[in-house]
């Protein structure tokens, strides 16, 4: 039984060198054709890595012959698997526009609105990538409207939808929480609160966003000069009317109740004045 474990040892260590060395001698000194018959073979193996760098050698021979389009697609879904999602999604999208009647295209389009998504940082970070993957998606839905992967594709564009909310929402909040400092901020806020509101309509956050839009209304009531309040005391109780309208029973009603009397209370006292 030992000796049957030396063996079988033995015969593995030399089927990775004798694998090893294929590979070294075809990128060294291999044919095109050798080359490209072993990025299949790593290819079909998931070797990705390996396969990247042999398809990179053959690529310029066999620009325009029909391997190219197996070729291109293994590329992609090769850099897909290596989890680099960004030349990823190039390479599928290139894809789709260099083989529109291949029977991958449709795959391909999917995974390069896939592979942004995946390249897509968090909401606090450039959303570069997540517009991206926003117009890959909405492409796929409008091109394959039967396809099975239409729910995922749909389920995968609102979730990027709500990633640019939550961006614009975050940038609003911090405009109005740096407003202490900076009493134009508030302002910055709620303009910033204004196009969240109108570019993504139904949003899950147009509630908090309206409530933010009023506090910073509110805010700047408090800080203006005698000759600014009345316009913007107008303004903060249309604010408050607003969200009140949108949202009867908002979970902030009862702080923006207390707002609003602050609010009147500042009316009052310019009436007196």
């Amino acid at each position: 039984m030992r000796k049957i474990k030396i063996l079988t040892l033995i015969f593995s260590v030399s089927l990775l060198f004798n694998s090893c060395g294929e590979y070294s001698r075809t990128v060294g000194k291999g044919s095109m054709a050798d080359r490209y018959k072993l990025a299949v073979k790593k290819y079909e193996a998931k070797e990705y890595a390996k396969a990247l760098r042999l398809f990179d050698l053959v690529i310029p021979s066999y620009r325009g012959k029909p391997q190219m389009e197996r070729i291109q697609f293994m590329v992609a879904q090769s850099n897909f698997n290596e989890k680099s999602y960004a030349t990823a999604a190039y390479a599928f999208d290139r894809f789709t526009i260099n083989y529109p009647k291949s029977s991958k295209n449709e795959e391909a389009a999917f995974l390069s609105a896939y592979s942004y998504k995946l390249a897509s940082p968090s909401s606090s970070l450039d959303q570069t990538d997540t517009n991206k993957a926003i117009i890959a998606f909405q492409t796929f839905i409008d091109a394959y409207p039967d396809s099975d992967r239409l729910e995922e594709a749909n389920k995968h564009y609102r979730e990027l939808q709500f990633k640019l909310e939550t961006k614009a929402f975050e940038i609003g909040k911090t405009y109005y929480k740096t407003a202490l400092t900076d009493f134009r901020n508030y302002n910055s806020a709620i303009v910033v609160f204004d196009n969240l509101i109108n570019d993504f309509l139904g949003t899950k956050l147009k509630e908090e966003a309206l409530y933010y839009r009023f506090k910073a209304f509110h805010d700047l009531v408090i800080v203006s000069t005698e000759r600014k309040k009345p316009n913007r005391i107008k303004d903060a109780i249309a604010a408050y009317e607003k969200l009140v309208r949108n949202f009867p029973k908002s979970k902030f009603l009862k702080d923006s109740d207390k707002l609003l009397s602050e609010i009147k209370k500042e009316e009052k006292q310019l009436v007196k004045s």
